[in-house]
């Protein structure tokens, strides 16, 4: 027998108007419906409503998860420094750690993620071949300091986060854990109800190899990807990749200096010469961990600083300054060219292929220089996927032009391999009699993000309009006002909940029809049912709140209808 959830008595305050804070739908509507509220910035309380909701998408997770033979435990959130020390994530993840010490001046943090503290539980708990594989996971809050938490829940610095781990012997068993861990996941946001993409992502300060991305199209998400029209190609914009092609057999006159007064910029440049800034090479100069690194790009792309930090991590990269020039007679603001460039390591985009003829600063003040070839001018010391992607650049399977699109990540999946094992020693007993490294997964699926996610997907301007699977109850019954229809109300809800449907019926009194109507739409239960006019017909109104859809039943048929 379900419960029947009573308005009356239920911690609920719906408002008319959007806070003045919120910018995403999301946060709009789950402060407005009574499912959050804020206690600062970034820092949110679940009301019962909101918790219900959460809990079903703990609910799902866990039975997916449980499903593949994973097993959940609970480890703590406050963390000993010194794991993350040995990883140097202590220092890799910045200012984005809660730290804090004790009264005895031991250092501690607040988890962010687990894979240190998993792979020592598990170097304590397993010994031999035969102990694995094993999958572990747990629903946790974790804590990230956020420079600028914002959008509601869905960019807290609390939150709520499922996230497991696969332990290997082989590389085989490694992927056979990531394909379950991918295959659940499938399961797991279909059954929520989030329209979600697949695509291939950088691992970043997690470490390894192989990693993917689920990421909910949503206007109000952070993340930028990209789609093929034309294939199954999809892709966080910070893992797209672009094929270097040399260009041969191509004459080129020789260098020649330009005279180019007052033309620090690209612009300015290519304005002055009559060329397309495409003609120009661009040399953003930064320092990676202190050391000055030129970095080339075609004159109309721009370098993305974030995909430049996650090639050269752990490094910490920034931009130089002005102070950075002094003392540095060959590097000239604005006129930087990567020919005769010494003691400065030059990376370059795949772009900037070897053959192709630029127009280039001449490391001369008010001076550039065109045919400036490379390979034969100047050398790359490395290439990297620099650039920040646009809409049309070629599909690298296909070559198709891609399409981009806003998403909301709510799941990342990641080979880590042996990069903990190996700083654990995490090893057991082959089947040879000798150790054997174990091999890592890490799969991780944002809780309380994916209840934002959801919330962004499923709303309209009447507010929200829950999946069946995870919304508060399964049928919001109104009474229209009058004692009669109260009446049919309560025993309508009683009898559904006998019959195990989730009911929140309500019968506030003095409250009218128009504000309970409207609380209905805003709160987003799946079928919202009407004691109204007809009541004392014993005829009510039933009603789906995703497609507007009314008709009018017996309380028989509405009640055979809801059980079904």
């Amino acid at each position: 027998m379900a419960q029947v959830q009573r308005m009356s008595r239920l911690l609920v305050k719906t408002l008319r108007d959007d806070p003045a804070d919120a910018e995403t739908l999301s946060h709009k509507l789950l402060v407005r419906a009574g499912y959050v509220r804020r206690n600062s910035a970034g820092i949110w309380s679940w009301l019962p409503l909101g918790k219900k909701v959460l809990d079903n998408v703990c609910r799902v997770v866990r039975e997916e998860m449980d499903a593949i033979g994973a097993q959940e435990v609970l480890l703590p959130a406050l963390l000993p420094k010194e794991p993350y020390e040995a990883s140097a994530r202590w220092e890799e993840y910045g200012d984005l750690l809660f730290r804090l010490k004790d009264r005895k001046g031991g250092e501690y943090l607040l988890g962010p993620t687990h894979e240190e503290i998993f792979t020592l539980v598990v170097k304590d708990q397993v010994s031999s071949y035969k102990d694995l594989p094993v999958m572990l996971y747990q629903i946790q809050t974790k804590y990230r300091d956020e420079a600028r938490p914002r959008s509601g829940v869905l960019r807290g610095r609390e939150f709520q986060m499922k996230d497991s781990y696969s332990f290997d012997t082989t590389d085989e068993g490694l992927a056979e854990s990531y394909r379950l861990h991918r295959e659940a996941y499938q399961k797991i946001f279909a059954r929520l109800g989030l329209d979600y993409r697949i695509v291939s992502a950088v691992s970043g300060a997690m470490g390894g190899s192989a990693s993917e991305e689920f990421l909910a199209p949503a206007a109000a998400g952070e993340d930028t990807f990209v789609d093929c029209p034309n294939c199954d190609y999809a892709a966080n914009t910070e893992a797209v990749t672009f094929a270097l092609t040399p260009v041969e057999g191509a004459a080129h006159p020789a260098a020649e200096e330009l005279d180019t007064p007052d033309t620090p910029t690209i612009e300015s440049l290519a304005e002055l010469l009559g060329v397309p800034a495409s003609a120009t090479l661009k040399n953003l100069l930064v320092k990676v961990d202190g050391e000055i690194v030129a970095v080339g790009v075609p004159g109309n792309r721009e370098v993305d600083l974030g995909k430049l930090g996650e090639h050269l991590a752990p490094a910490v990269v920034e931009l130089v300054t002005a102070e950075d020039f002094e003392g540095r007679p060959d590097l000239v603001r604005g006129y930087v060219g990567p020919q005769g460039l010494e003691k400065v390591r030059y990376l370059a985009d795949p772009r900037v292929a070897p053959g192709t003829s630029w127009i280039t600063g001449a490391n001369k003040q008010d001076t550039h220089a065109r045919n400036v070839v490379c390979g034969r001018d100047f050398e790359v010391d490395q290439y990297l996927d620099v650039v920040v992607v646009e809409e049309g650049d070629p599909c690298p399977k296909c070559g198709t032009g891609l399409k981009l699109d806003r998403a909301i990540e709510i799941g990342h999946i990641f080979q880590l391999g042996r990069k903990y094992a190996d700083t654990f020693q995490l090893d057991v007993l082959g089947q040879n009699g000798k150790p054997v490294r174990v091999t890592m997964g890490s799969y991780g699926i944002g809780v309380s993000r994916a209840v934002a996610a959801l919330a962004e997907q499923h709303a309209d301007e009447q507010g929200l309009y829950w999946p069946k699977e995870i919304a508060p109850a399964d049928v919001h019954v109104v009474a229209a006002g009058k004692a009669l229809q109260t009446e049919l109300a309560l025993d309508v809800s009683e009898k559904l909940a006998a019959a195990g449907v989730r009911v929140l019926v309500d019968e506030r009194p003095g409250v009218s029809p128009g504000v309970k109507f409207t609380d209905a739409e805003l709160i987003g239960v799946p079928q919202i049912l009407v004691a109204g006019r007809r009541s004392g017909e014993g005829v009510v109104e039933l009603k789906d709140r995703r497609t507007g859809e009314r008709e009018e039943l017996t309380v028989g048929e509405a009640i055979a209808r809801l059980t079904a």
